[in-house]
């Protein structure tokens, strides 16, 4: 498995995630037509959020950092958050 952390902060990051909040269930259903998708965690933090997919392999990750980018500038745009700093890697272990 692979995974891919996006962190949101700075100027944006707050407002984004006030609309991320309200749309829940159009994110749910965006990250889950992944290809490979296994789980996704959105999580707010005191200046903005990060989200963690993870997928069966590398190209579910590419796939789902193409999809929210893709996401954030068709219904997001207007809350002029930065591009986010991504992470991604191999899984080590996953707990459920």
């Amino acid at each position: 498995m692979h995974s891919v952390i996006r962190a949101y902060s700075g100027s944006g990051a707050r407002e984004l995630f006030d609309l991320l909040e309200k749309r829940t269930s159009e994110v749910e259903s965006l990250m889950r037509s992944v290809q490979g998708f296994v789980s996704y965690t959105l999580a707010r933090t005191a200046d903005g959020g990060f989200s963690v997919t993870t997928c069966n392999d590398k190209a579910g990750v590419e796939e789902s950092v193409k999809k929210a980018k893709d996401w954030i500038a068709a219904n997001a745009a207007g809350t002029g958050a930065s591009a986010p700093t991504i992470s991604e890697g191999t899984v080590i272990l996953h707990v459920k």
